[in-house]
C-alpha cells in the first residue's frame, strides 16, 4: 500500500508538509484497508504490502437489495435546534432510528428536543449525559457510554452512525442504504494515511494527558506498548452491531489495555476505534472510510484552535458555504455520504441547494425557506441567570418598542423576557427577535419586537485608502476560522473581551508593500485604554486584535480609531450596557460601584498621545470624565433611564407582533396602531418554518411514505 506522507485524510492535525490542496488530499487518501492482518498483533498497515479490500458497490440496476436498518448516533451541541430537526428529517424512515446525546450544558436544546420521544417511537434521548471538550477523554466515554444503551435497547439494527449538529447528508438515504446493505458486518473509520510515527507525534499520543475542569492537561511523555497497531484519523465512524457489543460490552485482555491507555490520551475518540479494530479479530472488517466529506481549509482552521480548552494546538475543519458547492459535487460518484460542517447561521444557502441535491425538489413551496431563527436565550434555560448582559439589554429594547407604541396612542405594560432569537434572511443578519410578556387592557400577551443594531463605521474621504476599508468593527465571540463574530448584534457588557475585526480589499497601494497603521481605543471617559500597531499587505488584509485592557469595562460609548501616522482613516464606536442584573437579580448598589467603575488603573499611560478631533481636549476630557464618574453611582430607575438612553443611540426598532390565541379572533386595535399576528409575519420566530420541523418538508416534497 502507497504510503501518504504528504496528504491529511482525517479530522485532526494536518502534517505540517501538506502540499496537496484540499480536493486532491480527498481524492488521494488511501480508500481501503487490507483484506487480511494475520493476527491481533501486526506490523502497521501501512508498512505491509497486504492485500487492499475493496468495499462493494450495489448494483443500482437491482431494486431489491436487502434492507439495513442503521442507528444515527447524533452527539449535539449547540442550540442550533431546527437545523437539528432538519437533519433528522432528511435522514427518517421508520425501519431507521435516532439516538440523541445533548451536551449536559446544553438545557436549551435537549429540552427542545425531548419532545420528540413522545411522537417517534424510533427516535430515544440518552438519559446519561456528559459535558465533553474537544480533543477530551470525556468524548470517547460519551459514545462508549451511549453504545451500551443502544444495545440495551434491543433494536434490530446493521450499523451505527455518529453524526453531530453539523452533519448533514450529501446522497439520498435510498442510496446510503443500498451502499451499506451489500456491505453489512464491516466497519468504516477513516485512517490518518500517513507514517504512524508521525502520526503519533502530531497527534500527541505519545503524552499523558489528564481530563480535568473542562481541560485537557498535559502531564507528561509516555511510551506506548509494544505490538500494538496504533492507527486513527477521523472519529465519525459507521460500525457493525458485532463490533459495538465488543468494544461496550467485552472486556478482555486488549480492550482493558487499551481503555487505560486512552482515558489518557488526547483525541481519544480518533484514534480508540481504528486501534480496536486493527488488533482485535475485527481486523478484517476494517474498511477505511467514514463516509464523510470535511471542509478542510487549512490556512483558516489550523491556527492553534482550542487552547483555552486544551493544552495543545488543534484544527477544524470550516464550514460549507455556496462557494463550496463544487466540492460537494466532487463527492457525487465517490463512497461518501455524508459532509461536514454546515451551519445555517453562516450560510443556509448551501443547505438548501444540498436538499434539491439528493432529492428534495420543491424548494419553490416551502414557507420561510431562505430565513433562519436561531435561539441566543431562553428564560428556562439552566444558564438563564447568568446573561445578565442579554437580559439588561433586551429589557432596555422592549422599553424603548412601549415608547414608541405609545406615541400612537398603544398603551402597553412590558414584562418578563422570554426568548431572544437572531433572525437571518437570505443568509444576512436582519436583527434580534424578543419574544416576552406584555399587559394590554389587563389582559396578558406575547409580544415579539424585533430590532437590529445601526452602523457606526465612520470613514476619512479625504484619505486614499477609503474605497479598501471593508470593514471595522467591534463585537465579541469573533470566529477566527469564519472571520465572523458569533455576537451578530454587538451586545457588551463590563465582563465582555471586546475584539475589533478589520477588512481591507487589495489595490493597488497594497500591492507589494507594507502599510503601518494604528488602533486607538477610547473609553467613555474620554481616556485611550490600548493603542496597538497594525502591519497590513496583501496577505493580511482580514484580521482581528483584541486590546490589551481588563474587565469591567466601564459602561458607555467606548470609540474605536485607525489612523495613519496622525492622520484617521476611520473610527466606529460601541455600546458597554451597564447591567440592570447582576446573578440575575437587580444589581445592588455595591456591585454596581464595582462593576460599573471600570479598570481604568490597568491602561498605559497614553496621555502624551494627542490626536486632534478623536481624543478629547483636556477641558472637555475633564467633562467626559466627571459624566462618567457620575454615571458610576446611578441605581434603579436612574439607571434604567440611562441603560435606554444608550440603546435608543445603538438600535432600531423595526416592528413587532403578538402571539395568536383562541381567545383573540379578530386583529387587535392599540390606539391607532393595528397589532399583527406573529404567525402571519415574514420575520417572526413564531411563524411557520417548514423545513425546521421533522415530517412537514417530506409532505411537501411528496415523500411523507418514509415517515
Amino acid at each position: 500500500m502507497e504510503i501518504i506522507s504528504e496528504c491529511f485524510c482525517g479530522d485532526t492535525d494536518p502534517p505540517d508538509n501538506a502540499k496537496l490542496s484540499d480536493d486532491a488530499c480527498d481524492m488521494k487518501c488511501p480508500a481501503n484497508p487490507s483484506e487480511t492482518c494475520g493476527g491481533y498483533f501486526t506490523m502497521n498497515i501501512f508498512e505491509t504490502g497486504l492485500t487492499k479490500f475493496q468495499p462493494q458497490i450495489p448494483d443500482t440496476s437491482n431494486d431489491k437489495e436487502e434492507s439495513v436498518r442503521i442507528i444515527f448516533l447524533l452527539t449535539l451541541n449547540g442550540r442550533a435546534v431546527r437545523q437539528v430537526n432538519r437533519l433528522i428529517n432528511a435522514l427518517y424512515k421508520r425501519n431507521h432510528y435516532f439516538y440523541i446525546h445533548v451536551d449536559k450544558r446544553q438545557d436549551y436544546l435537549h429540552r427542545k428536543l425531548s419532545v420528540l420521544e413522545t411522537h417517534f417511537p424510533n427516535i430515544k434521548m440518552s438519559k446519561k449525559r456528559f459535558s465533553t471538550i474537544w480533543g477530551g477523554a470525556s468524548l470517547l466515554t460519551m459514545l462508549l457510554t451511549s453504545m451500551k444503551d443502544i444495545l440495551a435497547l434491543n433494536w434490530n439494527w446493521d450499523f451505527v452512525i455518529n453524526l453531530s449538529e453539523s452533519d448533514f447528508p450529501i446522497k439520498s438515504l435510498e442510496n446510503l442504504e443500498k451502499f451499506l446493505s451489500v456491505n453489512k458486518g464491516f466497519n468504516f473509520v477513516k485512517s490518518h494515511g500517513r507514517e504512524v510515527q508521525r502520526f503519533i507525534k502530531k497527534q500527541g499520543l505519545d503524552k499523558t494527558f489528564i481530563e480535568c475542569d473542562t481541560h485537557m492537561w498535559r502531564v507528561g511523555e509516555r511510551k506506548l506498548p509494544r505490538g500494538i497497531v496504533i492507527d486513527g484519523g477521523s472519529d465519525w465512524i459507521a460500525l457493525s452491531p458485532n463490533f459495538v457489543s465488543y468494544v461496550a460490552n467485552e472486556k478482555d485482555e486488549l480492550l482493558s489495555g487499551l481503555e487505560i491507555i486512552f482515558q489518557h490520551t488526547l483525541l481519544p475518540a480518533e484514534s480508540f476505534f481504528h486501534t480496536v479494530l486493527r488488533n482485535s479479530r475485527f481486523c478484517n472488517t476494517y474498511v477505511d472510510n467514514n463516509l464523510h466529506v470535511t471542509n478542510w481549509k487549512r490556512k483558516l482552521g489550523c491556527k492553534c484552535q482550542y487552547k483555552h480548552v486544551v493544552d495543545w494546538c488543534g484544527c477544524s475543519p470550516n464550514d460549507f458555504k455556496t462557494e463550496d458547492w463544487p466540492r460537494i459535487q466532487n463527492t457525487q460518484d465517490r463512497q461518501l455520504f455524508f459532509a461536514r460542517k454546515f451551519e445555517p447561521i453562516i450560510n443556509q444557502e448551501i443547505i438548501n441547494r444540498v436538499e434539491q441535491y439528493i432529492g428534495f425538489k420543491d424548494h419553490l413551496k416551502i414557507q420561510n425557506l431562505e430565513s433562519y431563527w436561531q435561539s441566543i436565550y431562553n428564560v428556562d434555560d439552566l444558564t438563564a441567570s447568568s446573561d445578565d448582559t442579554l437580559l439588561s439589554h433586551a429589557e432596555s429594547i422592549i422599553r424603548h418598542n412601549a415608547k414608541i407604541l405609545a406615541e400612537e396612542g398603544c398603551i402597553i405594560e412590558p414584562d418578563i423576557v422570554i426568548e431572544i432569537t437572531s433572525y437571518n434572511y437570505a443568509d444576512v443578519y436582519k436583527g434580534n427577535l424578543i419574544l416576552h410578556k406584555i399587559y394590554h387592557n389587563n389582559v396578558e400577551l406575547s409580544m415579539e419586537t424585533w430590532y437590529k443594531p445601526k452602523k457606526n463605521l465612520q470613514l476619512n474621504f479625504e484619505n486614499r485608502y477609503v474605497d479598501n476599508i471593508k470593514q471595522f468593527k467591534v463585537s465579541s465571540d469573533y470566529d477566527q476560522k469564519e472571520m465572523i463574530f458569533r455576537n451578530l448584534a454587538g451586545i457588551l457588557g463590563p465582563l465582555s473581551e471586546p475584539t475589533l475585526s478589520y477588512k481591507f480589499s487589495t489595490n493597488t497601494l497594497l500591492e507589494k508593500r507594507t502599510e503601518n497603521l494604528t488602533i486607538v481605543w477610547l473609553d467613555p471617559a474620554g481616556i485611550i485604554a490600548d493603542l496597538t500597531d497594525i502591519h497590513v499587505d496583501e496577505n493580511n488584509l482580514t484580521n482581528f486584535i483584541k486590546p490589551n485592557f481588563r474587565t469591567p469595562l466601564l459602561p458607555g460609548v467606548w470609540k474605536v480609531g485607525m489612523f495613519e501616522q496622525s492622520y484617521l482613516l476611520a473610527s466606529t464606536k460601541f455600546l458597554v450596557t451597564p447591567l440592570q442584573y447582576f446573578g440575575g437579580k437587580e444589581i445592588s448598589n455595591q456591585e454596581v460601584s464595582i462593576l460599573h467603575g471600570g479598570s481604568q488603573n490597568s491602561y498605559h499611560n497614553f496621555s502624551h498621545i494627542k490626536l486632534e478631533n478623536f481624543v478629547p481636549d483636556q477641558e472637555s476630557a475633564i467633562l467626559s470624565q466627571k459624566i462618567s464618574q457620575a454615571n458610576v453611582r446611578r441605581t434603579k430607575q436612574d439607571l434604567k433611564d440611562w441603560i435606554d438612553a444608550l440603546s435608543y443611540e445603538f438600535y432600531n426598532v423595526l416592528g413587532s407582533c403578538v402571539k395568536s390565541s383562541t381567545n383573540f379572533k379578530e386583529k387587535i386595535k392599540c390606539g391607532i396602531h393595528i397589532l399583527e399576528y406573529c404567525e402571519s409575519t415574514h420575520w417572526s420566530s413564531l411563524t411557520p418554518d417548514p423545513k425546521g420541523s421533522i415530517g412537514k418538508l417530506n409532505k411537501l416534497s411528496g415523500r411523507l411514505d418514509r415517515i
